[in-house]
């Protein structure tokens, strides 16, 4: 399933892309003319996070009953009238991993990781597709990153490589926008990764069943139309099921937390001429078969 959370006047509502526009889950099971047999079905994106791969299933089954009833058109909307929020709801834990795209490491001039190298972000850093980001007065060197996102489905420690990829709800598009200033202003990234809004992703939570191979995936970023990265997930030093692995060794995966699994070369950092992030800039990200993350960079205001 293609997962998304939308708005409408009073609050978040849980929508299903498909084949004739966006099921609104929400509004359906509300209606108690089709919704009767179904207490189950997660009525929210929040409900779906944290209930990971058990409540999809529930879900996967409701979304097949009503589409194939004669009710589907009350609760079938334009995606283009949508305004997105983002696509994973309150995650626990945001965990980011650094340099793990050789052809990154090599563009930043550091050698290729013999461990993941692990920060965190918050959940103040994260925003949804189309939502405007500000960039903060405090620094300069505003980059961006491309990543695939990892979103947990089941409670995960000490799993095994091999079994990894059963613990994933879904994948999404997630940009790790960096202040490159304020990230190396001490020997910690924390202060130039976590900064409000700076961790977009979306539109769609992608189920893990519809990705057949997280390490055989194309991504690229544009600003302002100009391709700037242009990689595949295959560069990854640490693939996905070894992440998986090894940060369940050292504390518990929950569902709805977030593995933000690195970026590919063609960073602003990587480049003779640096042409960092500006107000008016236009970022967008695609993992394909995930769709596309588009944000525009705003001035604070005055």
């Amino acid at each position: 399933m293609i997962l998304l959370q939308f708005k409408t006047e009073q609050e978040w509502h849980l929508g299903v892309k498909t084949q004739h526009g966006v099921l609104d889950v929400s509004a359906a099971l509300n209606d108690q003319t089709i919704s009767q047999s179904h207490a189950g079905v997660p009525s929210s994106l929040a409900a779906v996070c944290a209930g990971g791969s058990a409540v999809c299933e529930e879900l996967d089954r409701y979304v097949q009953h009503v589409l194939a009833s004669d009710l589907t058109h009350r609760w079938l909307l334009d995606e283009a009238t949508l305004t997105y929020g983002p696509c994973v709801a309150e995650p626990g834990k945001i965990i980011c991993v650094g340099l793990n795209y050789r052809r990154h490491a090599a563009e930043s001039g550091m050698a290729i990781p013999s461990s993941p190298v692990l920060f965190s972000k918050f959940s103040n850093s994260i925003a949804a597709a189309g939502e405007p980001v500000v960039l903060p007065a405090n620094a300069v060197e505003y980059d961006y990153e491309a990543e695939l996102g990892v979103v947990i489905g089941k409670r995960a420690k000490n799993v095994s490589e091999q079994a990894a990829l059963n613990f994933i709800l879904g994948y999404c598009n997630v940009n790790d926008l960096s202040a490159r200033d304020l990230q190396t202003r001490t020997s910690q990234w924390l202060l130039g990764k976590t900064l409000d809004q700076f961790m977009p992703i979306g539109p769609y939570l992608v189920t893990a069943d519809e990705v057949r191979d997280p390490q055989a995936l194309g991504i690229r970023c544009w600003v302002n139309g100009a391709l700037r990265q242009n990689s595949s997930t295959a560069d990854m030093v640490f693939s996905v099921p070894q992440l998986v692995s090894y940060i369940s060794q050292y504390m518990t995966l929950e569902p709805g937390d977030v593995i933000s699994t690195g970026t590919p070369e063609g960073v602003v950092l990587g480049m003779k001429e640096k042409r960092w992030l500006r107000p008016g800039d236009e970022v967008t990200i695609e993992v394909a078969g995930l769709g596309r993350l588009t944000n525009t960079m705003l001035a604070p205001p005055v």
